[in-house]
């Protein structure tokens, strides 16, 4: 796609020769805010889209937490928060290569406000049922919106622009994830759950309507002429196939997913229980537990941003931190599993945050920085797809985990041990592995 809007000078964004042999030295975060009108309304509506989806996560893990008493039960809320998205990343790849990424955008914010404000009847035990429906739904829709806003970033920026855009972004994810969690926990853990939904459903109309506000002439990536599921079927093929011919990118694919299993998603979940069980602050845990996760927004907002003025963005120092980023991730669960106090706890929380968010920002740079248009849309599919399995079955082994004989400090030992697992398999592949990504 973006090759042939070249020909044609429609690289969206307005800049002719977006990926030509010239290269001009990197753009400043205040420039490119200054100067891409199309990414500064599309990083406007981040902002708003992800406060209202940690106020979310925040109200819904609480709500489940109060209601039930179980860790399985808010474990499986995560697992259901995973398993929706994974199932339709195969469709939302081939939607987010074939038809229009923005109007995906805009049409998913705009179902997802109405999604969230069913939130509102869950009232006792018997209603989880529902809540874990409506949670399916919203995240399905967030399946479809992740993999085409993520490939939407290169059709609206150079490519000098693409190492501030992705940190730009990922930077504002983390700060949301602090400023919403907190937020979140504060306003949950004070005057109840059930403000959180609403501000939610408002979060999704004021993204939907900054997302109009993006000029571009977007050129499909695939043909239109065949709109059939065999043809949408075939597509998806076309894009496993790319990934069996190029490893490298395959591999770096996996990093989200080994991110989760290792050492992000089972760790949310014992995070519930640490702000329910340990260390209860405010209403159902709510305020220590946005404390928690705001400092894991705090961590992995600082990590990638630090480490990017080291490495800058070439392919063989990112991979090089994100060895290092592991080990870093490996330490903070060290840290924390003697849970001495909230605030050792907290310092754990951050150091596994940084490791994380470098691993995350760093391995999302490299795809962007290699994988063509054509077939962006279905990689970066696979990419969350991976992330999503991983995370699912991370959340059912720590929630189960949770009901046993095993304590939360040895939980956490455990993952602190086989945090070691992907490290090593990185290490050794950037050591001896193929060299496809520079």
């Amino acid at each position: 796609m973006l090759a042939r809007a070249a020909e044609h000078g429609e690289i969206e964004g307005g800049v002719k020769g977006n990926y030509g042999p010239t290269m001009q030295s990197a753009v400043g975060y205040a420039e490119l805010l200054r100067d891409n009108r199309n990414f500064r309304y599309l990083w406007f509506g981040q902002i708003v889209s992800l406060l209202g989806d940690w106020f979310n996560l925040i109200a819904s893990a609480a709500l489940v937490g109060v209601l039930t008493q179980s860790g399985l039960a808010v474990g499986s809320l995560f697992v259901v928060r995973m398993l929706a998205p994974f199932v339709v990343s195969p469709i939302a790849g081939v939607v987010a290569d074939r038809y229009n990424r923005k109007r995906i955008l805009i049409g998913a914010d705009l179902i997802r406000a109405a999604v969230v404000c069913a939130f509102l009847l869950v009232r006792d035990a018997g209603d989880i049922w529902l809540l874990y429906t409506l949670t399916a739904v919203q995240l399905a829709l967030s399946g479809f919106f992740d993999p085409a806003w993520t490939a939407l970033l290169p059709d609206i920026s150079q490519k000098r622009e693409l190492g501030a855009v992705n940190m730009l972004s990922s930077t504002t994810w983390s700060v949301m994830l602090a400023l919403g969690a907190a937020l979140g926990g504060l306003i949950s853990g004070t005057w109840g759950i059930y403000p959180a939904f609403v501000i939610d459903a408002l979060t999704f109309l004021l993204s939907a309507a900054l997302l109009t506000q993006i000029r571009m002439r977007a050129v499909p990536a695939l043909g239109t002429s065949d709109k059939t599921v065999a043809a949408a079927a075939g597509q998806y093929i076309d894009s496993l196939r790319y990934l069996q011919q190029h490893l490298d990118i395959l591999f770096i694919t996996l990093q989200k997913a080994f991110l989760a299993f290792f050492l992000v998603t089972g760790f949310q979940v014992i995070q519930v229980a640490i702000a329910q069980r340990v260390f209860v602050v405010g209403e159902g845990g709510g305020i220590g537990m946005g404390l928690m996760f705001g400092l894991a927004g705090v961590g992995s907002g600082i990590g990638p941003l630090l480490a990017r003025k080291i490495t800058g963005d070439k392919g063989p120092a990112l991979k090089k931190a994100i060895s290092v980023a592991y080990l870093i991730g490996g330490l903070g669960l060290v840290v924390t599993a003697p849970l001495v106090s909230l605030p050792m706890v907290l310092l754990g929380t951050g150091l596994r945050a940084i490791g994380g968010g470098i691993i995350w920002v760093f391995s999302t740079q490299l795809l962007l920085q290699s994988v063509p248009g054509w077939v962006r849309g279905r990689i970066f599919a696979a990419d969350f797809m991976f992330f999503y399995l991983a995370s699912a079955l991370a959340s059912s082994v720590v929630g189960a985990g949770l009901d046993t004989n095993l304590s939360i400090a040895a939980i956490i030992w455990w993952m602190a041990g086989l945090s070691v697992i992907p490290l090593m398999l990185w290490t050794v592949w950037i050591v001896k592995g193929r060299k496809e990504v520079v």
